[in-house]
């Protein structure tokens, strides 16, 4: 074996003075070494234990020269020379480890020592911080579990892999500011689980930004826009509908039902009776027996919605006997539903909402959902063309309004096919969530669409691992993303944030032993990230790799445009396509 650390005691920067339980203070007597150390920089420390050496991260520099008063008492009395007292704190990350049974050169992020007073402190850097660092990234529990975001921003030759397999069990975050590289980030990520031979992911494009990325393990999807209603367009053709019949019974309360209004219980009542007799005859109709013994309002059977709204309409205008022969009263609910009935007879006939209430007659059929979750959630060998593990869905035709509760409901299609999956079946499947702050907000009322998109994605967050869902949240504003969901996130890949509240959303995630290097977060280049977390053995400055693929998110360069010298008018196509409400 041959020893990675080979260090001489003439080589020390300085020598241990104070020892906590995370951090040491080294004492630096020579100037000039003390001139070259840099916050942020890598030390070892000799380790009291032998074959070890403790791994630190330079937090703070300190030259404390004599003071004025000092030097003139030392010439009054004729004292000896006041030495300078130089400090370096180091807080401890690690320790390496020369060898462990028939393993050499081993990074663990424990502490199974601290130094010793007096131990050596040595310079990590050149050569032998290329060395160390192939270390750390070639160690990982497979080849095939390394995950590849670019290099350490302290040594370009050493390529930064991350543990892919403890990245998208334990979820991921990626922030950043608008124009830090975010986009580019995910999609480097994507394009990696695209070349898996088997790899599944899907990730919500919110403004169809990832068009762009392409590939045999890449396959492209979108929300069915207005002018998809009567092309007949479906799944093969990369066209997604989603039927209300998808539906859980809260979300339909809360896009039908007015909570303002004061007959709202009984809206919301009679409508769940209405939804269960539907669904009903939809299974006895179609001699569904075994299902009809067991099915809930929740459960996803196709029924007619039709039924449901003449079943209300008319509880709204029913006329009871009364109490003398012949006469008739108003019924209990007469008058009480009108809301209701306009409110389904709106959305109902809203092309923009053709998605849902205007999808193809083939959505009802009893095999769709099989056919749909298939397409959706296969990996890459289950795929009918062996191609396509990555799905990217487009949902920038979606209303603003009701974007959380149609991601969510996606989500919750995915999560819920997971869970009724045999454990021992489960082909692992993760969802990455760009713009989460729109759909998974940090505040929201108790009830509406964002309270259900909410308690979907925090179920997911929870419980997800359990069932091979994995989540990966990206936004440039996680001060406005659920802390519920952000705290069950254990990786965090951070770019420029500029803003005071969103650093130190990600500062309180850091250990805290590591809070310091939520410093970086606002004077990170364009691509560079900070990343830390149960993928990373070592919490790292990166710089993000180009994609092959760039995603269509660059900012617009006003000046450079505003110089061109030639006309660029666009502005009808733009209304047209805006009054078509498609691009």
């Amino acid at each position: 074996m041959t020893a990675l650390f080979t260090f001489h005691d003439n080589d020390a920067l300085g020598v241990v003075r104070a020892v906590d339980t995370a951090s040491v203070v080294v004492g630096v007597d020579n100037l000039e070494l003390l001139r070259k150390m840099q916050v942020n920089r890598l030390v070892v420390l000799q380790s009291s234990k032998a074959g070890q050496f403790l791994i630190g991260i330079v937090q703070r520099i300190v030259r404390d020269a004599p003071t004025a008063k000092e030097l003139e008492q030392e010439e009054e009395t004729g004292e000896a020379h006041i030495a300078e007292r130089n400090t370096v704190k180091v807080t401890l990350i690690g320790t390496f480890v020369e060898r462990d049974g028939s393993k050499t050169n081993l990074f663990r992020r424990t502490l199974e020592s601290v130094p010793e007073i007096d131990a050596f402190c040595f310079s990590l850097e050149g050569d032998l911080l290329t060395r160390f660092m192939r270390v750390v990234s070639h160690q990982s529990d497979s080849t095939a579990s390394r995950l590849s975001l670019g290099s350490y921003a302290l040594d370009s030759h050493a390529e930064a892999y991350l543990n892919a397999n403890r990245f998208f069990q334990r979820h991921a975050a990626i922030v950043g500011s608008t124009g830090s590289g975010k986009s580019w980030t995910t999609a480097r990520l994507v394009e990696q689980i695209a070349e898996l031979p088997n790899g599944n992911a899907i990730l919500f494009d919110i403004h169809a930004e990832y068009r762009t990325l392409t590939g045999d393990g890449i396959r492209h999807f979108r929300i069915a826009g207005t002018s998809d209603l009567e092309t007949g367009k479906g799944l093969d053709d990369g066209v997604i509908y989603l039927p209300y019949w998808l539906l859980a019974y809260d979300d339909m309360v809360a896009m039908l039902v007015d909570r303002d209004d004061n007959n709202a219980p009984n809206q919301a009542m009679l409508m769940s009776r209405a939804v269960v007799a539907a669904k009903q005859k939809y299974l006895e109709d179609g001699t569904h027996a075994e299902i009809l013994a067991n099915f809930t309002i929740d459960s996803p059977v196709p029924y007619e919605l039709k039924l449901v709204h003449d079943e209300i309409e008319a509880k709204n205008i029913e006329m009871v006997p009364g109490a003398h022969a012949g006469a008739e009263k108003q019924g209990d609910f007469y008058g009480k539903l009108s809301r209701l009935v306009a409110r389904m007879e709106n959305r109902t006939s809203d092309r923009k909402l053709g998605f849902m209430f205007r999808a193809p007659a083939e959505t009802k059929e009893y095999g769709w959902l099989e056919r749909f979750a298939k397409r959706l959630m296969a990996g890459t060998r289950d795929q009918s063309d062996a191609k396509g593990g990555v799905k990217i869905v487009d949902f920038s035709e979606v209303p603003s309004d009701v974007l959380p509760l149609i991601v969510s409901r996606i989500a919750s299609i995915v999560f819920s096919v997971a869970q009724w999956t045999n454990s021992n079946e489960r082909h692992p499947i993760a969802m990455l969530c760009d713009e989460a702050h729109l759909y998974v907000p940090e505040r929201s009322t108790s009830a509406g669409i964002l309270a259900s998109a909410l308690g979907t994605f925090h179920r997911i967050a929870k419980e997800g691992r359990k069932y091979g869902v994995g989540l990966v949240i990206i936004s440039q504003r996680p001060s406005e993303v659920s802390r519920t969901v952000l705290s069950q996130c254990n990786n965090f890949v951070a770019l420029r944030l500029t803003n005071a509240e969103d650093q130190s959303v990600v500062q309180r995630m850091l250990p805290d032993n590591l809070g310091g290097l939520a410093g970086l977060l606002p004077i990170l280049d364009t691509g560079e990230a900070l990343v830390v977390g149960d993928a990373c053995l070592l919490p790292a400055r990166i710089r993000i790799s180009e994609p092959r693929s760039k995603p269509d998110s660059g900012t617009v360069a006003f000046w450079d445009r505003w110089a061109i010298d030639e006309p660029c008018d666009k502005i009808a196509n733009a209304v047209q396509s805006w009054r078509k409400q498609s691009t």
